[in-house]
């Protein structure tokens, strides 16, 4: 890693990413915003380069509280971007730290942890201010079972998938609070669901297992879904439940 450090330290587009100095990287993040705000399409190279940049600038992040502002505020990035822009930023994002997982070490790992909730956080947060457009949830949908949560590629590291799977309800559940009404939970959870069937890892298999059975996605669309399946308390006689009189 330290040599790639080097190597991506000499680039011009990203030397400035991976400075030693603190002060010289929040610049660059703070430039990188306001130019990643700008109307422009990116080619998925660019993306990678750019993207190799940022896990640099995160690895290089020293001290608790610095990691912590520094993943806000990468995550942050998601929020300036031009919609067109939004989701494939967000599928290199998971393809870079797929990529990297195994070569973080232990002292490193509980940023990039972080790093990981606070996208995956980012990333709802894109689909709640679209209203959880069905079209665009399901495009997400497609990124996420490919990449971190896929059942079928090996290559992506389980730890990753663990994680993933672990914080996946606690940030949809910040994503859509107070409740929207109109969150297409299904199309939400089929990545956890395809995986509890389909996964080869039985470890995978029981820990989506348990992220499904999560007491709190019982308060999403239960009012629709009684109404959609017939399933409304009804008294004696057919009629349907009113409560009780005063």
């Amino acid at each position: 890693m330290a040599s790639e450090v080097q190597d991506m330290q000499s680039a011009p587009f990203i030397k400035q990413l991976v400075a030693n100095d603190k002060s010289t990287r929040d610049k660059a993040v703070a430039s990188l915003r306001t130019y990643l705000s700008g109307r422009r399409t990116f080619t998925e190279l660019e993306l990678l380069k750019l993207w190799k940049g940022l896990f640099f600038c995160m690895w290089m992040s020293d001290r608790v509280r610095t990691q912590q502002r520094l993943a806000a505020d990468l995550a942050a990035l998601v929020d300036v971007l031009p919609s067109e822009n939004a989701l494939p930023f967000l599928r290199v994002f998971w393809i870079t730290i797929a990529r990297e997982w195994t070569g973080i070490d232990v002292l490193r790992m509980d940023k990039f942890l972080l790093l990981v909730r606070r996208y995956l956080a980012s990333s709802f947060r894109y689909l709640a201010k679209r209203h959880w457009n069905g079209a665009v949830v399901e495009e997400y949908m497609v990124i996420l079972s490919s990449i971190p949560l896929s059942t079928t590629e090996m290559r992506i590291p389980n730890g990753l998938r663990y994680h993933t799977i672990d914080i996946y309800v606690d940030e949809l559940d910040k994503a859509d609070t107070p409740r929207s009404g109109n969150l297409p939970i299904d199309t939400l959870l089929s990545p956890l669901r395809s995986l509890s069937t389909d996964s080869p890892t039985k470890a995978v298999r029981l820990k989506s297992k348990e992220s499904l059975g999560d007491v709190r996605l019982n308060d999403w669309n239960n009012a629709e879904r009684a109404e959609q399946t017939g399933e409304v308390e009804r008294g004696d006689q057919g009629e349907e439940w009113g409560g009780i009189d005063d």
